[in-house]
């Protein structure tokens, strides 16, 4: 076939258009001249079914399931992933479409046991709707009357989903935790669901997420839950002379740089003991950023057993007991809600005048950007969260970002990754690509990536590529994550309470098979310390610019 790639874009054309019909013809093209590429394959399934040829498009993706793709999403507003849980949910689709219950209830099941994600979408799905009065496609995904329910039956319906599905989608259920000891944590909770309190509930629930390996995952409070949801009008920080305040809300600001000694009657280090159990993971690191956001939310402590009273060192020295009033104010990790003050932008020096944010701090809420700082032949890049911006997307900015840098021909880059949890890794091949082709950059010294105790999910997999392929020299304190590590947000929601919960599918190895190191370390330890931060300095990037020897390595 001598013009089969025209084919293919023709096809391509029709799909975007939707006409389906005249798609579906040219991909039957396709696929006879190709028939080896699952990609084809599942663009003819898709074609089929939107001409309304539910056999032709369920024969298609037969064979996407035995041949497997590379796409992720088909529609333009679709990224799914099209995994195997997802393709035999295309199947399944295709019966219920067809009218027949029985294909479809068993497919539906192939689906699940293949680890297909939100089953609840058979709720939405309009070929299901003539299906929802079966009680077997009800169970399966978690279609229930809560009106007709007691609290109690509620409760244990939502324990007993949440387990399915951590036993279901997890990518390694019992990695730290033997089944049959997860199955009598379950069991206990089930128990004693009569005699506890709604919010002790779902602290049961994190307790049950805990050892699975995952740093994504969680159980959290419903999300219309005003009252277990607010928080201490206070923001701490973790540094390595202990928990400090670092922003505060009205009434609160003689807080700020106080720090915290005790939590009710816990030391720090014995409070973070007592956290532990409900306190996911990829590492011990991850906690540090974790546990001063969890110390916030008195409802959590309470059915902790741990009272909410905090002992403070109050800045000049006094040390107190106080029993703040809580608060539905949100902290972002980039800002603060209005009225709050923040401990950096009250640092003064000694002759009065207001000393400016560090680079780090002043611009968290966007995804990224960058500084020239010509006196250090330096661009400083904080690249803060791994997405687009409404106004440029990533690949447009890093376009612009190096073609600043080859024209002025710049002689060091910092890209700074600290505060950086993650988002589309997808998005970072365009950095990576130009940080390989760059000649400037090429040599060790030239290329510095700031990380810490935020640097996680699509943010460690652009570290841990930039560590691959480059000779970039890695400053401050550990990542959140591994190296290679499960991860996916696949949020779902328990039927009856309207729990939050999260179960990662993939292990994302971004460094090769044999890489089983707890963090991507340093090669210069830079930790934020508190007095640095109340003078409003940075010793990560203080550490960069000292740096002033080319010495071997």
């Amino acid at each position: 076939m001598t013009d089969f790639m025209g084919i293919v874009a023709r096809a391509r054309i029709r799909t975007s258009d939707k006409n389906w019909a005249e798609a579906a013809e040219l991909w039957e093209e396709v696929t006879a001249a190709n028939p080896v590429n699952g990609d084809y394959w599942a663009r003819l399934g898709e074609a089929r079914f939107g001409a309304r040829d539910y056999a032709g498009a369920r024969e298609a993706w037969e064979k996407v399931l035995r041949l497997g793709l590379r796409e992720t999403g088909l529609a333009e507003d679709d990224v799914t992933p099209l995994m195997p849980g997802e393709v035999a949910w295309r199947i399944a689709c295709c019966d219920a479409a067809a009218g027949d219950r029985e294909a479809a209830v068993a497919g539906l099941q192939v689906a699940l046991d293949r680890g297909m994600r939100d089953p609840a979408r058979v709720k939405s799905q309009e070929h299901w709707q003539a299906l929802l009065d079966d009680e077997r496609i009800r169970g399966m995904a978690g279609v229930i009357d809560s009106d007709s329910m007691t609290r109690d039956e509620g409760w244990r319906y939502d324990l007993a989903f949440l387990a399915r599905e951590i036993k279901r989608v997890a990518y390694a259920p019992f990695a730290l935790q033997p089944e049959a000891e997860f199955d009598r944590a379950v069991a206990e909770l089930d128990a004693a669901i009569p005699v506890l309190t709604d919010s002790r509930i779902i602290v049961g629930m994190m307790k049950l997420v805990r050892y699975l390996d995952d740093g994504h995952a969680f159980v959290q409070w419903p999300k219309d839950d005003k009252e277990l949801s607010r928080v201490f009008p206070v923001d701490m920080f973790l540094f390595s002379e202990g928990l400090y305040v670092i922003g505060a809300g009205s009434g609160c600001e003689h807080l700020l740089g106080a720090k915290v000694e005790k939590i009710g009657a816990l030391t720090v280090d014995e409070a973070m003991a007592a956290l532990d159990p409900i306190m996911t993971r990829d590492n011990e690191h991850w906690l540090t950023f974790m546990f001063p956001a969890l110390v916030r939310c008195p409802a959590l402590l309470r059915a902790l057993g741990i009272d909410d009273a905090l002992t403070v060192s109050l800045p000049d020295g006094t040390v107190t007991e106080v029993r703040l009033e809580t608060s539905s104010d949100k902290v972002q990790l980039d800002r603060y809600p209005p009225g709050w003050v923040a401990l950096t932008d009250t640092v003064i020096s000694g002759d009065g005048v207001t000393v400016p944010r560090p680079l780090h701090l002043r611009n968290r809420e966007l995804p990224f950007w960058f500084e020239y700082l010509p006196r250090d032949d330096l661009v400083y890049f904080q690249f803060n969260a791994v997405r687009d911006h409404p106004a440029e997307s990533f690949a447009a900015f890093c376009d612009r970002l190096f073609g600043f840098i080859e024209g002025r021909g710049v002689g060091r880059l910092v890209i700074d990754l600290r505060w950086n949890p993650g988002g589309n890794t997808l998005l970072s091949q365009r950095l990576l690509h130009h940080l390989i082709a760059s000649k400037l950059l090429s040599r060790r010294g030239a290329l510095f990536v700031i990380i810490g105790r935020l640097t996680a999910s699509a943010a460690q997999n652009t570290a841990t590529a930039i560590e691959r392929e480059t000779c970039a020299i890695f400053v401050g304190e550990p990542t959140a994550s591994r190296p290679n590590f499960i991860g996916e947000r696949i949020d779902f929601e328990l039927p009856y309470s309207k729990v939050q919960a999260n179960v990662a599918d993939l292990l994302w190895q971004t460094s090769w098979p044999d890489d089983h190191r707890t963090w991507t370390a340093p090669d210069i330890y830079a930790p934020p310390t508190f007095e640095a931060y109340r003078r409003n300095e940075d010793p990560a990037l203080d550490a960069i610019l000292s740096i002033r020897e080319h010495v071997p390595g």
